[in-house]
């Protein structure tokens, strides 16, 4: 299994998400791998290779 991080969605740049870990991390993402419904400013989970709104 592995360890859960929790994101926050920090922008929305065209076909990719920029996303900032509660441990200060950045990582950018396609928006074809996260939810279809998430907005800048919303806490997103990835566990499992699979990301989730909270």
């Amino acid at each position: 299994m592995f360890e859960k991080v929790i994101y926050t969605v920090k922008k929305i740049d065209g076909d990719y998400a920029h996303l900032l870990s509660d441990d200060g991390i950045e990582n950018q993402v396609a928006m074809a791998l996260l939810p279809s419904n998430i907005c800048e400013g919303d806490k997103i989970k990835f566990e499992n290779f699979e990301y989730e709104v909270i």
